[in-house]
């Protein structure tokens, strides 16, 4: 068996060379929202899940390891397949060693609502990037139901969480829209008793309310306020969780960087196969439509209570848009790469409500305002967003994009290679193994220019469209 570590050797550096279309048929892995939550809850099963799809990038792998460590069987049986044997709600044990979470802050904060209602401690490091990612919207509801926690300057990484024995179940309204502080409360109250109350002013994905009601919780969503954008979502506690067959769709936050690169570039037809399409998570689609993008959802479908669709793509001219269609948070981590649509785009794009992008892996209007600015795109920088005044159609220039440890900033600055009149280079591909550890084999079975450099990567010659780890997984 292959190992399960897709790592590589520092540094792994990144060229894109610009392409006149992209053509053919491809998938990307699994999605990594669910893979996360598909993890944990089945180690909260009583029996054995079995995880098809699985995203197998560093961050999916660091939840894996904790999950072992705080007692659960979890077992790598093929490529992207996994056994679960779960332990139980409330049968978590304290892990011997600190819990390594790499870059995933998904794991971090999903794991401190989980582990917060446990009778345990758990002490959370991480890398560069995560010890620099704020805790405090955690914090604080973990802190009601009766965890302690003691955090560099009170809010960072490392961190070490002291769990209830007497969890309270607590009525919360986050004070921004998120997903993961909302999952992270219903996990704490999954041994909580009594009902945990969530309410949120603006739905937010919603795949750990779906995998809960499939591994059969007790839990209720309801539409809240006149408009129903907002929801309330009850769980009743002590819950006793059905192990699950779960295949995990295609991410669309992966999917979004070939989709995005077709839509930009004009003879592009390209099919992405088997998406998740949440309709809470599909805004950059609709973002696309909006520019005036051929985007079409075919083969919908539903597996796994989650909806799968196909995403078929022909590029064309795209025109500036004001915001997009819907909530920011349907596409949160999607704005990155549609920064480059819009610096495509006929006329000036306007983006704001986005004061979450400083808060990421890296600050992200931050690091694309500059990647932009590099290859010859006017931008301005907001405190909540950017003004992107298109080129309508290559971006002029080329360059170098400083990833600063983000995954999807070093992709967006790939697919900007694509899109532009000469070729950008990435100082540090490395990142893109949290998410999507295939993206150079990806793209080029689609037609892309991509090539990798670094001390262990192969002769030029044959470095373009290789796995970024250096390894095929099957």
């Amino acid at each position: 068996m292959p190992s399960e570590s897709l790592s590589y050797d520092r540094p792994l550096k990144l060229i894109a060379h610009p392409v006149r279309h992209l053509r053919g048929t491809a998938r990307v892995p699994g999605d990594k929202s669910l893979s996360h939550r598909a993890i944990m809850l089945s180690a909260l099963a009583v029996g054995k899940s079995f995880i098809s799809g699985l995203l197998e990038g560093e961050d999916v792998l660091a939840t894996a390891a904790a999950m072992r460590a705080l007692g659960a069987t979890v077992t790598r049986v093929g490529a992207g397949a996994w056994e679960v044997h779960g332990v139980g709600v409330g049968g978590l044990a304290t892990p011997v060693q600190a819990l390594d979470m790499g870059n995933s802050g998904t794991s971090t904060r999903l794991l401190m609502g989980l582990l917060a209602s446990h009778d345990l401690t758990a002490t959370f490091v991480g890398d560069a990037s995560l010890t620099r990612r704020p805790m405090a919207r955690i914090i604080d509801p973990i802190t009601l139901i009766g965890a302690s926690v003691s955090a560099r300057e009170g809010r960072f990484l490392p961190l070490t969480l002291v769990g209830t024995p007497e969890p309270l179940p607590i009525d919360y309204s986050p004070a921004v829209a998120s997903a993961q502080v909302k999952s992270a409360v219903l996990l704490a109250g999954l041994n909580t008793p009594g009902t945990t109350i969530v309410r949120e002013k603006v739905a937010t994905r919603d795949h750990t309310e779906r995998l809960l009601t499939a591994m059969g919780a007790d839990l209720r969503v309801d539409r809240d306020g006149e408009s129903g954008a907002g929801r309330i979502i009850r769980l009743a506690g002590h819950a006793e969780l059905n192990p699950i067959t779960l295949s995990v769709p295609g991410d669309i936050s992966s999917a979004a960087f070939p989709v995005v690169a077709a839509a930009a570039l004009p003879g592009s037809d390209i099919l992405i196969e088997g998406v998740g399409v949440n309709p809470l998570r599909s805004g950059i689609v609709d973002a696309l439509i909006a520019m005036g993008s051929d985007i079409r959802l075919e083969n919908m479908q539903t597996l796994s209570g989650e909806p799968v669709a196909d995403i078929r793509v022909r590029g064309g001219k795209l025109h500036a848009i004001d915001g997009v269609p819907g909530d920011p948070s349907r596409m949160i981590d999607e704005f990155p790469v549609l920064f480059v649509a819009a610096a495509c785009a006929h006329g000036t794009s306007r983006f704001t409500g986005l004061a979450e992008l400083r808060v990421k892996e890296s600050d992200r209007l931050s690091a694309m305002a500059h990647a932009l600015a590099q290859a010859g795109i006017r931008v301005e920088e907001l405190e909540d967003g950017l003004v992107i005044h298109g080129c309508g159609g290559l971006v002029p220039g080329g360059g170098h994009v400083d990833p600063r440890l983000d995954h999807r900033i070093a992709m967006s600055g790939a697919i900007l290679g694509l899109l532009a009149e000469r070729p950008v280079h990435v100082d540090d591909a490395t990142p893109i193994a949290t998410s999507f550890p295939d993206f150079a084999t990806v793209m080029g079975a689609l037609g892309a220019d991509i090539e990798l450099t670094g001390p262990h990567s192969p002769e030029p010659s044959a470095s373009r469209a290789v796995f970024l780890n250096g390894q095929n997984n099957d």
